[in-house]
């Protein structure tokens, strides 16, 4: 039965007249007697009682009317919640972030989305930089959020800049590089990255650091460094400011850091335009402004 079919058995049965039900229906009577005659057909069995007193439903007629009475109910209770989701974000918002941003900032963006939008559902995945991109070209994301200089065509919006520091327990100073036997503890990165590092190295000293450690993470990296173990060259976002630690920003001859990180959110618009990535989004960019002051430690 269509729409149209529920709406007749709800009308016969309430008006009990086929003329008061046609006028309601605004159908002639004859048309009205031919679309029952068509719906009992498709039943299979009559669903009405015609006399001069009125129609009176069937025991089957009755179980119709409930059934179109149920159907009438569920259709008006979806116009409701299709209503309501206008006002609501709903869905699921995929994530595609870079480790460091995904372990540092996302956290507390993402605890006011789920706060102010309880309906909405989040996937999220996080990785180098390099690799949320293809997140979006294969269609994983909505949405990425990547570090550093990244060639994308659509939508980009900068976020946050974050300036890297010296980080180690003992060394206080840019030249005392040259002559130290710690060792260097480096973290696995994107190839942008490593090449930053590596460019900044080469413009300061004539030769290779002594000692080197590698690891796979950069919280590994990080703690190794506050324990001691060497020296680091981490972004600010990674570090609190509490850290029992020697932190050397990595400033040219203008007392300007030589070394930053850019943070950007970036996506197809079509993906823009979706309630649930235009929540995110706003409140993405609020938390952005906000840290960029404490970036500067």
């Amino acid at each position: 039965m269509t729409t149209t079919e529920f709406e007749i058995i709800k009308a016969l049965a309430e008006e009990g007249n086929m003329r008061k039900a046609a006028e309601r229906l605004f159908l002639s009577q004859p048309a009205l007697s031919q679309r029952l005659q068509s719906i009992e057909k498709d039943w299979g069995t009559l669903l009405f009682n015609r006399s001069q007193k009125g129609l009176e439903p069937t025991p089957a007629g009755e179980l119709v009317i409930a059934y179109a009475n149920e159907a009438i109910t569920k259709k008006e209770e979806t116009f409701e919640m299709i209503a309501s989701m206008a006002d609501k974000v709903h869905g699921t918002l995929k994530i595609a972030c870079a480790s460091i941003v995904g372990q540092n900032w996302l956290p507390k963006v993402l605890k006011d989305y789920v706060e102010q939008h309880p309906d909405a559902k989040i996937s999220l995945m996080t990785g180098w930089s390099s690799e949320i991109v293809k997140a979006l070209y294969d269609g994983e994301a909505h949405v990425g959020i990547v570090r550093g200089q990244i060639d994308w065509k659509s939508r980009k919006t900068h976020l946050f800049r974050d300036s890297l520091y010296l980080v180690d327990q003992e060394i206080q100073t840019i030249e005392e590089l040259k002559d130290t036997n710690r060792p260097f503890i480096q973290f696995k990165s994107d190839s942008n990255y490593y090449m930053e590092i590596q460019q900044w190295w080469q413009r300061h000293f004539l030769k290779k650091p002594g000692r080197q450690i590698t690891v796979d993470q950069i919280e590994t990296c990080k703690q190794l460094a506050l324990n001691g173990i060497g020296y680091a060259i981490l972004p600010s976002i990674t570090l609190t400011g509490d850290e029992i630690v020697n932190k050397v920003p990595l400033l040219n001859n203008e007392e300007e850091f030589e070394l930053t990180r850019d943070t950007w959110l970036i996506g197809y618009e079509s993906s823009f335009e979706l309630k649930q990535v235009e929540a995110f989004t706003q409140i993405a960019q609020k938390h952005a402004g906000k840290l960029q002051d404490g970036l500067k430690l």
